[in-house]
């Protein structure tokens, strides 16, 4: 009887562990879970999205290895709901111990532990984390050092002691020999050793969506990604600057799988598990990432659309353009054939008026020649008149003698 109850008991507290929360011991989620000989590609400088919806925590982007590729992928940083309140993210970073690069996993908990002194940025300056705080069931936001949007988010407060942002300056990734030369300290010890939750299942979807997309990988863009954040798991993808980033998601790049890199996996329970719970959601989040994409394009098309109908105005425009130009030459020209017109007809005119000027001097030099007749026939006719005269009176001296 001991015996069974002794066997009851065992099996009830293991059934009781399986069936705890997403939580798991310090030491599990802070060991390597997996150990490369390449280092990691600095941090790229990348501007944070706008906090999507309230309560929400940032996650910095960081350098994932996909071991069957053979090469480092950029994980972007996003914006995620934490599993409880109350809890804060703490990083995964890269660590070089004894020729090998080991990557820790992240994880969720009461206080922010340690995270290999790397410089993530926007709260993450390589200890601890000043981007926020909890008030109660509320998290309140460092304007100082993220980047809220107070239309959505209402519990905001301003700390200008910590403004060291991811903005310049080489930026390593790692703990170790030509990168960050750090040691935990007694606070980041004590929380290294507390109760830990994993990664939530939207978190995991995330890096392997970044796993699949081909720009995201260092062979493919030397150490600048064409997505550096997204606002939200499966949201809009956005580029260094902030802006919307081009549509360069392709297969990832065939498998070139380098040898003796040893790699620690999580258990195979583990791994059951997660992918139970990640199949649904990934389904959902791949249909999500779809349909941004085609919005996308939609987006792409009306663009173009619209630039063709501004290049065809422009040509109509540059057509109109010329055609009044000819017509102005036209009227130019006509203009000028009028104006010789009119200077010919002034000619003619002219011309024609001449010998009507002339002719009244030829009337008026007409009625002086009789004048002048008769000027010289007066004398001939008093001549005349005065012969009778003459005689008249030689006839009375006759007559008298």
């Amino acid at each position: 009887m001991r015996t069974l109850k002794s066997i009851s008991l065992i099996f009830l507290f293991t059934l009781g562990m399986c069936v705890q929360p997403s939580t798991v011991d310090a030491a599990v989620r802070v060991g390597i879970t997996i150990r490369v000989r390449i280092a990691p590609p600095p941090l790229p400088y990348y501007d944070q999205p706008y906090c999507p919806v309230d309560g929400y925590l940032w996650e910095p982007g960081y350098w994932a290895y996909s071991d069957e590729y053979g090469d480092y992928f950029w994980v972007p940083g996003v914006w995620v709901k934490p599993p409880h309140f109350g809890y804060l993210w703490t990083p995964c970073y890269w660590g070089y111990d004894n020729g090998f690069y080991g990557f820790h996993n992240g994880y969720w908990g009461r206080s922010v532990g340690y995270y290999g002194g790397v410089n993530y940025g926007y709260g993450y300056g390589g200890t601890g984390y000043y981007g926020g705080r909890w008030s109660g069931n509320h998290f309140q936001y460092n304007t100082a050092v993220v980047h809220a949007n107070r239309n959505i988010v209402h519990n905001v407060y301003s700390d200008q002691t910590h403004r060291s942002n991811n903005a310049t300056g080489n930026r390593p990734s790692f703990n170790g020999p030509g990168g960050v030369r750090t040691m935990p300290d007694a606070r980041e010890k004590t929380a290294m050793r507390e109760t830990h939750a994993q990664p939530t299942a939207a978190q995991t979807n995330h890096q392997q969506a970044a796993s699949k997309d081909r720009s995201q990988f260092k062979s493919v863009n030397k150490g600048q990604p064409a997505t550096t954040s997204v606002n939200k798991v499966g949201g809009n993808r956005l580029n260094a600057k902030g802006q919307q980033a081009a549509q360069q998601r392709q297969p990832a790049p065939q498998a070139n799988k380098q040898q003796n890199q040893p790699q620690v996996r999580p258990p195979q329970n583990t791994q059951q598990k997660q992918q139970q719970v990640r199949s649904p959601q990934q389904n959902n989040t791949q249909q999500k990432q779809q349909q941004v994409r085609q919005e996308q394009n939609n987006q792409q098309q009306k663009q173009q659309q619209v630039r063709q109908q501004q290049q065809n105005n422009q040509k109509q425009q540059q057509v109109r353009q010329e055609q009044n130009n000819q017509q102005q030459k036209q009227q130019q020209v006509r203009q000028q054939q009028q104006n010789n017109q009119q200077q010919k007809q002034q000619v003619q005119q002219q011309t024609r008026q001449q010998p009507q000027n002339n002719q009244p001097q030829r009337q008026q030099a007409a009625p002086q020649q009789p004048q002048r007749q008769q000027q010289q026939q007066a004398p001939q006719q008093h001549q005349q008149q005065q012969a009778p005269q003459q005689q008249n009176r030689q006839e009375q001296k006759n007559h008298e003698h």
